[in-house]
């Protein structure tokens, strides 16, 4: 069976960088589940199962636009410590969660800690950056018509 468009897919994948460093594998824990076209996952990896027959693996090369972008240096900022909440001691690469104007969520990291300001990064932590994926489709759930 051939994935295409609204089809429930699952996969299994391992992802590094150019430099071999693994990013994220799914092999040690359950399969990605997604359905293709909803936009779930980054374009580059849902394109090239896309085709995909089951059972069927290839190794494919995902450039930053079609993955998490090329990286922005307008997603860093300097804040003042004292902005921080007094319960949140920042640590150089912690996650933290902050509410824009708009009550949107938006995640930064921690990249600097200065006596005064602490620097955050608001580009996802895989921006700028080429992935290489092993994929293997497991299985096909064809959208029902």
């Amino acid at each position: 069976m051939t994935a295409k468009q609204g089809d429930s897919v699952k996969v299994h994948y391992h992802g590094t960088l150019n430099d071999g460093t693994v990013f994220d594998s799914t092999y040690e824990e359950s399969p990605l589940d997604f359905t293709i076209g909803e936009g779930e996952i980054i374009p580059g990896f849902e394109q090239a199962v896309e085709g995909m027959d089951e059972g069927e693996k290839k190794n494919i090369t995902v450039e930053p636009e079609n993955a998490y972008g090329e990286y922005n240096e307008r997603g860093v900022v300097q804040v003042p410590r004292e902005n921080l909440p007094e319960d949140i001691q920042p640590e150089k690469g912690m996650m933290l969660q902050l509410n824009t104007p708009e009550d949107q969520v938006v995640y930064v990291t921690v990249t600097e800690i200065e006596e005064e300001n602490v620097t955050l990064d608001a580009n996802h932590p895989l921006a700028g950056k080429t992935l290489n994926f092993d994929i293997e489709l497991l299985q096909v759930n064809p959208t029902s018509e």
